[in-house]
């Protein structure tokens, strides 16, 4: 279970006259590789780069609602829970990308279940902890209709559902537990997100291959056969928090428990999922501690310490980013407590004053750039707690589709969320052996 690391990188814009009219968000940047290697690709799930289009897929404005159900959700669960030997080779690689094929504004990856194994489209979620799919049998009913034909647990040889009386059932946690299932036989599982979807089935055993070559032995993952709600076309989910039914932590005798990802600008563009930490090239990350919740370990937090605009420093006083920042790859839009947000906001409308603000957008700062041939838009930079500091992708991981992409999330003693448009073109590396957060520009 051994492959070469896998990094691919691109030069961040850290300036920010622009020309319009490129990519899905309306402008274009120019991205120039700087090393790739083999990978599984990472694409955003609405992404010409997805392996299906769909003409039908969500408004802006219900992709908008979603997210802000995740966000409120996450931080329900969030401020609930405030009350093997591994080589220097070991770390694989996979390739993420923009969900456009599976109507999405959120990231996916291609991976293989079963054997022989069977490519499996799945949601990229640092949130959540359960992997699953939906299974075969499973009528109209009670699966969504998916891109790709439902995986069959029948038709591989290596597949195995879990017995309800064994030590694995009784292991998972509370949260996603289902009882019995099958007449008492099964172990059931059970999972409902922050906008209302959910799935329940057999918590199961099987094959998870990862890339050619590289495979993770009974896997444990939830074979669906129930699944409601406004899902998409994905196949399913994969598991990336803190929890032990996550993929990082089923695998953390092979890589470490850390892992990292780089989420593409662009619907055109790959980045990628690694599991395992750089262990050779560490070179171009900057570092903060990370926190962790009581008894929610699901969730990866930082401290998030001051924000600037346009070089210059938003007059925010610590206090306003005490209760902390979730890192969630599932959560498309940021959301900043009170004092932050307002601070931000209004410095963003006076670097943008020359363009006209839409009086009524999905979020509050949106604009008309229609008849710009050029736009210049502000850098934007988050700095946490360490002196780490980042600039953020521009325009991509400023603005989605001509609006500013952040909210405000609530009191400033409360939590926020750092959502995926910010992360745009970083390698964010989440290494929870040595307790930290890392960020590179211009990964991928």
């Amino acid at each position: 279970m051994v492959s070469p690391p896998v990094l691919l990188f691109i030069v961040l814009c850290s300036c920010y006259y622009i020309a319009h009219g490129g990519d899905e968000h309306g402008f274009s940047v120019t991205l120039e590789p700087r090393r790739a290697t083999v990978s599984v690709p990472l694409v955003h799930r609405h992404g010409s780069r997805a392996p299906s289009q769909n003409p039908d897929k969500p408004s802006f404005t219900e992709r908008l609602r979603r997210n802000r159900a995740r966000a409120n959700y996450i931080m329900s669960r969030a401020s609930h829970g405030m009350a093997s030997t591994r080589g220097d080779d070991a770390n694989v690689s996979i390739p993420t990308h923009l969900g456009g094929s599976v109507d999405s504004l959120e990231y996916v990856v291609t991976v293989g279940l079963g054997t022989p194994a069977v490519p499996q489209v799945l949601l990229m979620d640092t949130g959540s902890d359960v992997s699953w799919v939906q299974c075969a049998p499973c009528n109209s009913t009670q699966c969504y209709p998916q891109k790709d034909p439902l995986f069959d647990p029948s038709k591989s040889s290596t597949y195995a559902p879990i017995a309800c009386d064994t030590g694995t059932c009784r292991k998972l946690g509370d949260h996603y537990q289902n009882g019995c299932t099958d007449g008492g036989a099964h172990c059931g599982y059970a999972v409902e997100y922050g906008d209302g979807s959910k799935t329940r089935g057999v918590y199961s055993n099987e094959t998870l291959t990862l890339a050619p070559g590289v495979t993770v032995k009974d896997f444990h993952f939830g074979c669906g056969h129930d699944q409601r709600g406004d899902n998409d076309k994905y196949d399913g989910l994969v598991g990336l928090g803190g929890a032990p039914e996550s993929l990082v932590v089923q695998t953390s005798s092979l890589y470490g428990g850390a892992f990292s990802y780089c989420l593409p600008a662009q619907n055109s563009k790959a980045g990628f999922l690694a599991l395992g930490a750089p262990s050779a090239n560490a070179t171009g990350f900057v570092f903060t501690p990370m926190r962790h919740l009581p008894d929610v370990a699901t969730f990866y937090m930082v401290t998030l310490t001051g924000i600037s605009v346009g070089g210059k420093q938003l007059d925010v006083p610590p206090s306003a980013f005490r209760g902390g920042m979730i890192i969630d790859s599932g959560t498309v839009v940021t959301g900043l407590p009170h004092t932050a947000y307002n601070a931000l906001q209004a410095a963003f409308r006076k670097a943008m004053a020359a363009y006209p603000l839409l009086p009524n957008g999905d979020l509050d700062t949106c604009y008309n750039l229609t008849g710009y041939s050029n736009v210049t838009v502000p850098k934007v930079a988050f700095t946490f707690s360490g002196g780490a500091t980042i600039d953020l992708d521009v325009p991509n991981g400023i603005l989605l589709e001509d609006c500013l992409a952040f909210h405000e999330s609530g009191p400033d003693v409360g939590l926020g969320i750092i959502g995926n448009v910010n992360q745009r073109t970083l390698e964010v590396l989440y290494d929870a052996g040595r307790g930290k957060v890392g960020f590179r520009s211009g990964a991928c």
